[in-house]
């Protein structure tokens, strides 16, 4: 009688060894947190990669803009274009209505007119070409997260660039 819950009890322990029945459930709990982190990765690397094309959408607003405005004779009277950066930056920034259209992890630091003079055999001679520079800052929300794996990128600073030819009033 003695051996009977001894051999019990050892059978029991390689049923318990041997048994997959939770197995599915610990390997799940040890992926999900890899999988929330890189769907979390993913879609704020896409809202990301939105709001810089919303930027390029509006440096080129900015520039369309800054051709129809500065006159066409800026070239041979020798303005400048600096008085037009207040507008710019608002065109970069907001929509008509004055609604921000980039997140709080975009920061347009400045936005910079500046002009040239093309010579050529054009209708004005020279030519002038406007240039809209934006320089913006993007935070990434992720940042410290990607520190765990070796790259400490919390943000980085890149200027958007657009040309337009003047037209004038």
């Amino acid at each position: 009688m003695s051996t009977r819950p001894h051999i019990t009890f050892l059978n029991r322990l390689r049923s318990f060894r041997d048994a997959e029945t939770g197995a599915i459930l610990v390997e799940f709990s040890l992926v999900l947190p890899v999988m929330l982190l890189f769907f979390a990765v993913a879609v704020e690397s896409t809202r990301m990669f939105w709001s810089y094309q919303t930027a390029i959408s509006g440096v080129r607003d900015a520039g369309r803009y800054l051709a129809r405005v500065a006159p066409v004779d800026i070239c041979l009277s020798g303005g400048s274009l600096a008085g037009y950066a207040t507008n710019l930056k608002q065109i970069v920034e907001k929509d008509i209505g004055g609604t921000t259209l980039l997140p709080a992890q975009i920061t347009i630091n400045s936005v910079t007119p500046s002009l040239t003079c093309v010579s050529g055999s054009y209708r004005i001679n020279p030519a002038p070409i406007a240039t809209v520079s934006a320089n913006m800052t993007i935070q990434f929300p992720f940042g410290s997260i990607l520190g765990l794996f070796g790259s400490g990128l919390t943000s980085t600073t890149t200027t958007i660039t657009d040309q337009s030819r003047i037209f004038g009033q």
